[in-house]
């Protein structure tokens, strides 16, 4: 008799677990309380990249005359068709995963899951009443959602969450988002680009202040956003919001973070706009679902925790994705490797999730990505650590593309020259970071990089550049005196 495996889930680690295990022989069902696909699909990574390819559009016409192209009349956003759009991309992908899922007999079940006992999972089927599901495995998977927070409670209406902004029916005449992570940065260039007056705060030094994000690709994400003129508030927390007829008062204070304010800067501020979109916090999807009855272990915020194998402290119980919280990495592609490292294990294999290769992308304008270790990180491991920027300026691709803002670092081990971290800002920084995790991923070192023969004129020279000059021979670049 074949494994059975149960999958609380269906988002980007549930429904790619899901395959994999029937590819190795597993009966398999997945249990699904929304739309199958979850957060990446519906709400996060599909639609806002679709906003973004409209935004980068409308971008590109406005410089259109640069580029040779006369444009006669108007162009703005369709805000309705571009929802439409949205929704058919969705949709699209969805009809697809469902015909996989068909073509393995993979029992998709829509309802709420309920916990029993580690082989017995209940369903309360939004149309079919209730019905049992017995297995030999259980995967959970039920991603996370956006947190509330007292001080700006969302309301769907003034002030937004993430999933709130993606059902807009018009473009707001001014938004203030609050946190300047990666979905505000998204969001702030989305919004800016589609004609929205937009306010970004931030409560640390610099945006996106992420370990594996590095400064320097902040740094020219804020000059980026000066000049869309948007404006960008560091160092500086909202206090409250307060509704008042069509406009929400924000109150604007310094940042418990903050270190060596000046004066001015810890006075308050405040600012009235249209709107609010509040971009930090998540929380799991773990209520009314049996765990705590299950006894699996959870941190005081309330996030599963499992080991590298995704196992949790309950034997044939693994967890994956968001719901292990910000201790592990929440992205979609760390979410489908860690369903396959699952399904593996459950099936009697040996994988474990490595965490430290993990590429990420930001979809700002231009991109950000990268993969590896920052200088910071790589001095902190006790490396000899030689850092390696090329332009994106100087080469003919980007100039030829009228996009030559950005840059790509490469830290290495002066060593053993080993690349050890990639970091990019500039036009297809997310596509270019594969090659990047590529080589970290098989140890090569920048001579390695450097003599691989790339196409010409592509964007992807700007890697085998830097790797020249981390040799002290860069092709492209003036003489050091």
């Amino acid at each position: 008799m074949s494994t059975r495996i149960t999958i609380l889930g269906a988002g980007p680690g549930g429904y790619i677990a899901a395959i994999r295990a029937a590819q190795l022989g597993a009966q398999v069902t997945v249990i699904e309380r929304d739309n199958i696909g979850g957060t990446c699909l519906n709400w996060g990574c599909i639609p806002t990249k679709t906003l973004t390819t409209t935004a980068s559009l409308l971008e590109n016409f406005r410089r259109a005359s640069e580029l040779g192209v006369d444009v006669r009349g108007e162009v703005r956003p369709n805000i309705q068709r571009l929802m439409a759009r949205k929704q058919e991309v969705i949709d699209t992908l969805a009809t697809g995963i469902l015909k996989i899922f068909d073509s393995y007999k993979i029992q998709y079940i829509r309802g709420e899951g309920y916990v029993l006992e580690p082989n017995r999972v209940r369903v309360k089927q939004h149309h079919n009443g209730t019905m049992d599901v017995v297995s030999d495995k259980l995967i959970l998977a039920p991603g996370s959602r956006p947190l509330n927070i007292p001080a700006f409670p969302l309301d769907g209406e003034k002030i937004l969450s993430s999933n709130d902004i993606l059902t807009m029916t018009e473009v707001p005449e001014s938004i203030l988002i609050i946190g300047g992570g990666v979905i505000g940065c998204e969001f702030a260039f989305i919004l800016a680009s589609l004609g929205a007056q937009v306010t970004v705060v931030e409560a640390m030094s610099r945006l996106m202040p992420l370990p594996s994000i590095d400064a320097d690709c902040s740094a020219i994400i804020l000059r980026e956003m000066k000049k869309r003129k948007i404006k960008v508030y560091l160092n500086r927390t909202v206090e409250k919001t307060e509704i008042g007829g069509d406009s929400v008062q924000v109150t604007v204070g310094p940042s418990p973070f903050a270190q060596n304010l000046k004066e001015k800067d810890k006075k308050p501020l405040v600012l009235t706009v249209k709107k609010v979109l509040v971009s930090i916090g998540r929380k799991p999807n773990t209520q009314e679902m049996g765990l705590e009855q299950l006894g699996v272990e959870m941190d005081e915020r309330g996030w599963l925790v499992a080991n590298e194998r995704m196992e949790t402290n309950v034997p044939n119980v693994y967890a994956i994705g968001d719901v292990l919280g910000p201790s592990k990495v929440m992205l979609a592609h760390v979410a489908s490797t860690e369903g396959l490292v699952a399904v593996e294990n459950a099936m009697g294999g040996d994988r474990r999730m490595n965490y430290e290769v993990v590429p990420a992308g930001v979809f700002t304008f231009p991109e950000v990505a990268n993969v590896g270790l920052t200088e910071e990180q790589a001095r902190e491991r006790g490396y000899e650590v030689r850092v390696d920027n090329f332009l994106f300026r100087a080469l003919g691709k980007s100039q030829a593309m009228g996009e030559i803002v950005g840059q790509v670092k490469i830290v290495s081990d002066t060593r053993s020259k080993r690349i050890l971290g990639v970091h990019i800002v500039g036009p297809h920084a997310t596509d270019l970071i594969s090659e990047g995790t590529l080589a970290i991923q098989m140890g090569a070192t920048v001579e390695e990089l450097a003599s691989t023969i790339h196409v010409h004129p592509t964007l992807s020279e700007a890697m085998m550049e830097a790797s020249h000059k981390a040799l002290d021979a860069c092709l492209h670049c003036p003489k050091e005196s």
